[in-house]
């Protein structure tokens, strides 16, 4: 006996219809309720990807925008402190120029007492702006602030690095100048350079003065020649001859108090002459002490051939640990050197001094040595504290403050530079700001465009024939 079984085939077409448009339904719902087109990965998944790319470049945009406008903050700080320091450069123009002046009647002790508080304010606040000698803001700053596809051009560099960019008093080369009483002589030197009815260096004559001065780290031997014109050189002739290759140096010639030649300035030298026909004399030599500077010149200096030889020298910054062997002290230029690596930051130098075997140590500011171990050979020949020696008190008046002066005048310079990358980077940031805003505003739409609702009506699902639903939706979303 066969068995039929029949099947209702218009009950399955409406079935099939009736989940079709239940599907549509909940989708349009979904996508009525949400506002957007693309709700779930399935709705369009490459629509879907592309704008995921945008929203993830919105984000990194944002943050860059973020970005941005910290570094911006952070170089206005900067800036706000440069613009201070700038202040405070005139007002040490203003002191050395009253100390420069012969006829000053006001104490250049205080004068120089706020001159060198000064400093130490310069000193504090490029701390705080980060752009001291190897501060936090002394470097090549990057900024990240995306809207591209390669790291590149990415991100902005305002490049604050290396001792240029820094605006403490060291790097500005204003560290150890003061505007108190200017250099030593010439030891022996009885020449009335204010003598006007005198002529100098008669004929083809040459004077030669040869300096010994403080490079950092050794020694440098600079021999300046003044040469007479056949019909001699006055007084001011000597100075302004002597000056216009000493400025190189930091060291400036001027006429004492008592008419005699002086050097001064802010660089740590000795200096000795050798007489000549009608020019000035000199008995011995002089260890010109950089100007109303503090020194301990030692006894003839003698290499180290065994053990050590170690001595601390203490000023108001702290105190500085010498170590001498014959691997660093066999020679008197090997020593200086030594000596000054260890010195560095202190202010304190170590320069050969004129008969080229002892070593003076030289400051603006009081000091002290003391001997903590003997070694064969070295400088000192005692243990504990040694000879203090002040600055000589026939010191001119103008030296110091007359190369004060120039450093001043080059420091104004330098910050002024800073000032301008600072300032360049500022700009910088601003337009890479604006462009990433620009980025962002045009990024939405685009991104947008995949999610957005192109239709407010339902349209039958694809594949189904054309019949009316028998639900559809209003405008406000309620079923009719």
């Amino acid at each position: 006996m066969s068995i039929s079984i029949q099947t209702n085939v218009a009950s399955l077409n409406a079935q099939y219809y009736i989940n079709q448009n239940q599907t549509f339904q909940n989708t349009a719902i979904e996508q009525l309720s949400s506002g957007y087109k693309i709700n779930s990965s399935a709705d369009d998944p490459a629509g879907l990807a592309v704008a995921n790319e945008y929203a993830g470049e919105i984000t990194e945009l944002t943050a860059g925008v973020q970005n941005a406008t910290d570094g911006i903050s952070t170089l206005q700080i900067a800036d706000g402190g440069l613009s201070n320091i700038s202040q405070i450069l005139g007002r040490l123009q203003t002191l050395a120029s009253e100390s420069a002046s012969g006829t000053f009647q006001g104490s250049r002790t205080t004068v120089n007492d706020e001159y060198q508080g000064l400093l130490t304010e310069i000193n504090r606040q490029a701390a705080n702006i980060g752009l001291n000698t190897g501060g936090v803001n002394n470097t090549n700053l990057t900024v990240y602030t995306g809207g591209s596809s390669t790291q590149a051009n990415a991100q902005i560099s305002v490049d604050l690095s290396g001792a240029n960019n820094a605006v403490d008093a060291t790097a500005l080369g204003i560290g150890t100048t003061s505007v108190a009483g200017g250099g030593t002589g010439i030891s022996g030197n009885s020449v009335n350079l204010n003598n006007t009815a005198a002529t100098f260096l008669s004929g083809s004559a040459t004077q030669a003065f040869t300096f010994n001065l403080n490079t950092g780290t050794g020694n440098q031997a600079v021999t300046i020649n003044v040469t007479g014109t056949g019909t001699g050189l006055s007084g001011t002739q000597v100075i302004t001859s002597l000056n216009n290759r000493l400025q190189a140096y930091g060291i400036t010639a001027s006429v004492g108090s008592d008419g005699t030649l002086q050097f001064g300035g802010s660089t740590a030298f000795s200096v000795t002459t050798t007489g000549a026909a009608g020019g000035i004399t000199s008995v011995g030599v002089g260890n010109a002490i950089n100007s109303a500077n503090n020194s301990v010149t030692t006894t003839a200096f003698t290499p180290v051939t065994a053990g050590a030889e170690q001595f601390t020298v203490q000023n108001g910054s702290g105190s500085y640990n010498v170590n001498l062997t014959a691997a660093n002290a066999d020679n008197t230029a090997d020593a200086v050197a030594a000596i000054n690596t260890a010195l560095a930051g202190s202010g304190i130098s170590a320069v050969i001094a004129p008969d080229t075997t002892d070593i003076s140590l030289q400051s603006s500011n009081s000091f002290s040595v003391n001997e903590t171990q003997l070694g064969t050979g070295g400088l000192f020949t005692a243990l504990g504290a040694q000879t203090y020696v002040p600055a000589a008190t026939s010191a001119s008046d103008t030296g110091n403050a007359l190369a004060a002066l120039q450093l001043l005048t080059t420091a104004i310079g330098n910050l002024g530079l800073v000032q301008g990358v600072v300032g360049a980077g500022e700009n910088k940031l601003q337009y890479a700001t604006n462009l990433a805003q620009s980025q962002i505003t045009n990024y939405f739409p685009a991104q947008k465009s995949f999610f957005r609702k192109t239709t407010v009506g339902l349209a039958a699902p694809e594949g189904s024939e054309k019949t009316e639903s028998p639900h559809r939706i209003g405008s406000a979303g309620a079923f009719l």
